[in-house]
Parts: structure tokens; C-alpha cells; sequence
């Protein structure tokens, strides 16, 4: 679980427009009691306000809390807790050290309905394929499994402001990873803590014994940040509705401990739980622990990454099995960390053994605490990341995406093994118009053949055979790109990158959202995410070459059409 907290939350309150004395002498707590007889509570928030402690008593037991930037006179946006389990019971919410110039006696009110404030997924910050929450922080995807037709993606959020906190379990489906459905929030904080990552998978011979009717339950494991730090699990029997284990499942191994994944090792017919830990001297370790029953754990082994400020198997545990491509028999597993460093090697039940260490996941920025999907229909393995992109800003009431969704291969690279990413098929449901340019040969002095094009939102590919050339050169939405044929560099954002000639030729791909750029090279032996927002009114594509021709097998354009729109 990444507690990436920016710097908008550590900033004095001097800096809200008032000093922190002056606020102190206008506060005052605010306690009111309300029966409860609607749905939700709405909450005023203004993005930067002082933040204040909401508890929620029923019987003086307190039974929900919150931290959050209250603001009843002026709110940029509403929360809303849903209320409906409490419904008619006598309810006392408690506002610690509340400004007076909140507007209100009683700034939390009860609602039937939740209000849109602005029309959402319209919002000029909003990626319009990348998936994000309709209000409030998202950060690490949890829980990626499929069950009962579905794709569900769960998420790291904080429903009630736009920075990092109040740590609950969003949930989204889908039935094409294109087109998501947020529901309702699947996991609260309880007495356990606040709900660090995890991962899920579907039970399907039901040897945890939660499951109903003889369905298969889907189970989620997570993290729980109380006290102290424990691995629990919750299951739903619906994929919806999500009920918690009666007690943590593994105990605290340090403080430093969170991050449960759990994977099948079909040879010796057990489950796998993949633990982040940090142990002595700021040592990071992923734990292998293993159950027959996914409730009953029993450590197995351990292995070591970087220490203090190094990130190699750093936090959010990633763990599967791939054959190589071309050779099935093969089959090698990956161990991963969060910031997407991976390890190639073999795996006995307990022990993983590393042949290759420390290889990278990605060549770009803000892509982190990627999990793939378990019980995937189509036995591939889909992978989506947390795409870290500028979004909160100008009063935004959301913040933060998901990537798209790309299918990993493990194959024979120069280098030898390697992990490529791809966009999945699926994607193609988006294209609108295509501008198929065919083969063809550009020259230093010849006519842009892109000029023409225009989009906000573009999926670009292109296979090229550099030639004669010495730069070929790409800019998308004014985000230039560029392989240097000497040094045979893909050159990004500043980010010169090895990517030598496949069979002579570089393949390129370029999806262009909003929110930047995600750019795959060589059928996906290089990924480079880079989150910049980008100018709505520049829409321009450029190609170019200096120094010779080169010729293009293909120069293909399609606009794109938003994900939102088919909701």
C-alpha cells in the first residue's frame, strides 16, 4: 500500500487564507444527533480546508469515523456515506474543533439521493479511457479477479477528499475491461483499522467453506491498518455484497507489513499469499506464506530486495506463472514489486528462486502497484496499474486514474527472458474514425503525412524501417517522440531508452488521453507511461525524418471514442 501524500495536505493552515491562531480561537465542536431515515449523509468538502475529525456514535459506540476538508458554506463538491444500515437508530455526529465560518450548526445533513455538482466524466482533467473514481482519491488496484461475468476492479480510495486518506475498497465492474460501472464502496474501515491493498480470487471448489448454495465465493484479502497491521480477508458470494472474516487471517510480522496477494501452485495443490515486509534496518522482503483452506497460514519462506530508500520488491507483491512464448512447455514465474522491478525465475511451492533480478517494468513515470487479474475467462494475464496523473487540480473533486488494461507475454528477448505489455484486443471498441496512410516512404524534406489528423483522444501504430535515416521523428498532441537510429534510442519526456531494430524495423504504439500518453514499442518490450495533462486545443500529429527515408510498412491513426460515453 503506497502512501504517496502530496504536498497540498502537509501545508500549514496559514495557508488556507488564515493563521493557524486565528483558527484555533474560531473553533468549536459541533455534536448534533439525527435519526436516521434517509440513504446517505452528505458532506460538504472544499478541496484545501482545514481537515476535521466526523465520528458517528449510535448508543455512544462509535461505529464510523472519517478525516475530512469540511466546509458547509462554500464546498467544491459532497460525499456521502451511505447510511442505509443504520436506518432508524438515533444517530450523534461528532465535528471536532470545527472554523465557525463552516456555514452551518449542522454542516452534515441527510440526503435521499446523491447531487452531481458538475456533470461527471465531462470534467476536462478526466481521462476519457483510463478509468477513474467519480469523486474522491484513488490509488492502487486491488482485488483484480473475474467472477460471474465480470470484470472487478477494486481500488485504494478516499471518498471523502482528493489526496490520500480514509483508506476504503472502491469497486468497479465491467464485462469488457473498456467500459467500467463504479458501485458502491465494497470494503469500510471497521475496529481492524482503515483497508490497505490486497489482492482476490474466486475459491472455486469452495475449500474456505464461504461460500452459499453451492456457488464459488469470491474472496479479497487486504490489509487491515489498525493497532496493528494484519492480513484479513472478506467474500462475497454476490460480487457485491462483501462480508468479513471473523478475524484476521495472519497476524503482524512487522509494522511494516501489508500487501497480501494469493496465487494457486497447482503442483502441490495449495494457495500462495505473497506478503510485503519490512523487517530490520529498513529491509524490504516479500513473505511466502501457504494454505490449503485460504484461511490457515503457515510461513514458508522469504526473500530479500533493496534496503531503506531502494525500491527493488518494495510494497505491493505481484506473483504469477507465464509460459514463453513460442515454447509453452517453458513456463517461468515473475515476482514483482510496486514499482514495477521484476524478477524472472522458478517457484518449488515455498521457495522462488530468482534467475534474473532487478529487470524493468516500465520505462516512464507515475505507474505503480500494478496487479493483474486472477480466474481471467480467456487465460490471459491482464495487468492495470495506478496511473499517478496530475488530476486534482483547479477544485477538482477527483484525482488520480488507473492505465489501460495490457495483456503480459513472457518472451526471448536480446537480453535474454523478458516481460512485454500490450494494449488488449478490447480496446479496438473505442475506435471511431481510422486513417489508414498504408505503406509508404518519408523523407527529410517531404510533406508531414499526418497533417491532416486531428484528436484529442488517439490510438497511433506504426512499423518502420528507419533506412537511410538518422532521427525518425513523432509528436503527439505536441508530446514528442523520438528513436535516434545511431544510438538505436526511443527518446521520451528526457528518457533516452535502448530499443535496437526487431527484424529491422521499430513497431510503435501510442494511446493519447487527457491525462498523457501511454507508448509501447517493439510489440511491448518497452512501456513508457508518461502522465502529463495535455492541451485540449492542441490536437496536431507530426512525423518527420532527418539525415535519410525511411519507410513505413504502415502509418495507421484512429480517433477514439470515450469509455464514459456507454455507461
Amino acid at each position: 500500500m503506497n502512501k504517496i501524500i502530496y504536498v497540498a495536505i502537509l501545508v500549514s493552515l496559514c495557508f488556507h487564507g488564515f493563521s493557524q491562531e486565528a483558527a484555533i480561537k474560531n473553533q468549536q465542536e459541533i455534536k448534533f444527533t439525527t435519526k436516521i431515515n434517509n440513504k446517505y449523509l452528505q458532506i460538504p468538502i472544499k478541496n484545501g480546508a482545514a481537515k476535521r475529525n466526523v465520528d458517528l456514535y449510535i448508543n455512544e459506540k462509535k461505529v464510523y469515523g472519517l478525516n475530512v476538508e469540511l466546509d458547509a458554506k462554500n464546498p467544491d463538491w459532497y460525499a456521502y456515506i451511505d447510511a442505509a444500515k443504520w436506518k432508524g437508530n438515533l444517530m450523534e455526529i461528532r465535528i471536532d474543533s470545527v472554523v465557525q465560518t463552516t456555514g452551518s450548526a449542522k454542516p452534515i445533513i441527510q440526503t435521499s439521493k446523491k447531487i452531481d455538482r458538475f456533470a461527471p466524466y465531462t470534467e476536462k482533467q478526466r481521462g476519457q479511457f483510463h478509468f477513474s473514481a467519480k469523486n474522491g482519491w484513488l490509488n492502487d488496484p486491488n482485488g483484480l479477479v473475474y467472477y460471474n461475468g465480470e470484470y472487478h476492479l477494486f481500488f485504494q480510495h478516499n471518498p471523502y477528499g482528493v489526496n490520500w486518506g480514509n483508506m476504503h475498497w472502491g469497486h468497479a465492474v465491467s464485462a469488457d475491461l473498456i467500459h467500467w460501472k463504479e458501485l458502491d464502496i465494497a470494503l469500510y474501515p471497521d475496529e481492524f483499522g482503515t483497508i490497505y491493498s490486497g489482492g482476490g480470487l474466486v475459491d472455486n471448489d469452495n475449500v474456505s467453506g464461504l461460500g452459499t448454495n453451492n456457488k464459488a465465493p469470491m474472496l479479497v484479502f487486504y490489509t487491515a491498518a489498525g493497532k496493528v497491521r494484519t492480513q484479513n480477508l472478506a467474500y462475497s458470494n454476490d460480487g457485491r455484497q462483501f462480508t468479513k472474516f471473523s478475524k484476521p487471517l495472519v497476524n503482524e510480522i512487522t509494522r511494516g507489513n501489508r500487501d497480501p496477494k494469493v496465487v494457486w501452485y497447482e503442483p502441490a495443490k495449495h494457495w500462495v499469499m505473497v506478503v510485503y515486509v519490512t523487517e530490520r534496518g529498513g529491509q524490504h522482503t516479500m513473505h511466502f506464506l501457504t494454505s490449503k483452506n485460504l484461511i490457515d497460514w503457515t510461513s514458508a519462506s522469504v526473500m530479500k530486495g533493496d534496503v531503506g530508500k531502494g525500491r527493488y520488491l518494495y510494497e505491493c507483491p505481484e506473483f504469477f506463472e507465464l509460459p514463453v512464448t513460442g515454447n509453452e512447455s517453458i513456463k517461468k514465474w515473475i515476482l514483482v514489486g510496486a514499482n514495477g522491478q521484476y524478477a524472472i525465475g522458478t517457484f518449488d511451492g515455498k521457495t522462488f528462486h530468482p534467475e534474473q533480478e532487478r529487470l524493468k517494468g516500465h520505462n516512464g513515470k507515475g505507474y505503480y502497484a500494478a496487479q493483474t487479474f486472477s480466474n481471467e475467462p480467456k487465460g490471459r494475464r491482464i495487468e492495470m496499474g495506478w496511473w499517478q496523473t496530475e488530476t486534482g487540480k483547479e477544485g477538482a473533486f477527483f484525482n488520480q486514474s488507473m492505465s489501460i488494461p495490457m495483456e503480459l507475454k513472457l518472451v526471448n528477448a536480446y537480453e535474454g527472458l523478458r516481460v512485454t505489455k500490450m494494449p488488449v484486443e478490447e480496446l479496438k471498441l473505442l475506435r471511431d474514425r481510422k486513417y489508414n496512410l498504408g505503406r509508404l516512404t518519408i523523407s527529410p524534406d517531404g510533406k508531414n503525412p499526418l497533417a491532416d489528423i486531428r484528436s484529442e483522444l488517439l490510438e497511433l501504430r506504426a512499423s518502420f524501417n528507419p533506412g537511410a535515416s538518422k532521427i525518425v521523428s513523432f509528436k503527439i498532441r505536441n508530446i514528442p517522440i523520438v528513436y535516434d537510429v545511431v544510438k538505436s534510442e526511443i527518446i521520451v519526456d528526457g528518457r533516452r531508452i535502448l530499443a535496437p531494430l526487431v527484424n529491422g524495423k521499430i513497431e510503435l504504439i501510442v494511446y493519447a488521453d487527457r491525462t498523457g500518453l501511454e507508448i509501447f514499442v517493439n510489440n511491448g518490450l518497452i512501456f513508457v507511461p508518461l502522465n502529463k495533462n495535455l492541451d485540449m486545443d492542441e490536437q496536431s500529429l507530426n512525423v518527420n525524418v532527418s539525415g535519410g527515408n525511411a519507410v513505413f510498412d504502415y502509418l495507421n491513426v484512429y480517433t477514439l471514442k470515450s469509455s464514459w460515453t456507454e455507461k
